[in-house]
């Protein structure tokens, strides 16, 4: 009799510590989660079925290597991709305080990189695509035909930006500047979009041949005509957001999910502070970001 006492006793003891054990276990497991699918939502019934959630693991093709880097002085993203087979590799967006940390990494990677990308004429920073150039032998610059920047490739609707066997289609979204352009994975489940789409946001269009009219339809028509799951990486984000969806954005954008009308007034009246760096970055990106460098 003793010893089925003590056995049960031992037994629920078992049960008491087994509890924050497990929950140690799923709190673990739960940040696992966040910590490769950022912006996802996780419980424990998330644990117990596959659940949908959108990170950028999800979107990458096989073979395809895909990195989302960061400025913090101007929030820019800038985005590497590579064929993970052939290790050809373009970048998209690259800041000239981060030239360093992005070469390292190109060079640790082993990537051979061909192609640097401007989405548009930036204005709150200066491009390292031009020093980039003179650090890397064969590399070259891309930015649109209607940004009136210098580069080697100038873009326009529908062109294709080939790295191993994966592309990006070029899709003409201005409105922010004339240059701007989102850059589309071939299977759409990707797009970068610039400035023109923001994370519950957009770029502004109050210089640099902005206009809210031609912003709303090219969002509307070029980005918004993807698929839901479609994620949206954008050049910037200030709040510490990395990636959204065309879903998302199409129904909770704050500016965009309004009449043209509603929209345009809201963008002729955010009365914006110029960027810091608008007198230096323009006339530097329109040569390809070595003006007195």
């Amino acid at each position: 009799m003793c010893s089925v006492i003590t056995l049960n006793r031992l037994t629920s003891v078992h049960r008491t510590l087994a509890v924050p054990l497990r929950l140690k276990a799923n709190s673990f497991a739960t940040a696992e989660s966040r910590r490769l699918c950022p912006g996802g939502s996780y419980g424990f019934e998330s644990l117990r079925a596959p659940r949908r959630s959108f990170c950028s693991r999800m979107a990458l093709k096989e073979g395809l290597f895909f990195r989302q880097l960061f400025e913090k002085e101007s929030s820019t993203y800038t985005y590497l991709l590579a064929d993970r087979d052939t290790k050809e590799a373009i970048i998209i967006d690259p800041v000239l305080e981060t030239i360093d940390r992005d070469l390292k990494l190109i060079n640790e990677l082993g990537l051979n990189l061909t192609l640097a990308v401007n989405t548009h004429c930036h204005a709150d920073h200066i491009t390292s695509t031009g020093l980039m150039k003179k650090r890397l032998a064969g590399l070259k610059s891309a930015i649109s035909k209607f940004s009136g920047a210098s580069a080697d490739i100038l873009l326009s609707e529908g062109d294709k930006i080939t790295f191993g066997k994966h592309h990006l289609t070029v899709r003409e979204t201005p409105g922010h500047t004339d240059g701007c352009t989102t850059l589309v994975t071939d299977d759409h489940s990707m797009a970068f979009t610039g400035d023109a789409l923001l994370i519950r946001g957009c770029g502004r269009t109050d210089f640099q041949q902005g206009c809210p009219k031609k912003l709303y339809q090219s969002v509307h028509q070029k980005i918004f005509s993807l698929p839901d799951q479609c994620l949206i990486y954008p050049a910037h984000d200030y709040l510490g957001q990395t990636v959204s969806t065309v879903g998302e954005e199409r129904k909770f954008n704050p500016r965009l999910t309004k009449s043209l009308d509603e929209f345009v007034h809201i963008m002729n009246n955010l009365n914006l502070p110029k960027p810091k760096k608008i007198d230096i970055a323009v006339p530097a990106n329109l040569v390809c970001g070595v003006h007195q460098v």
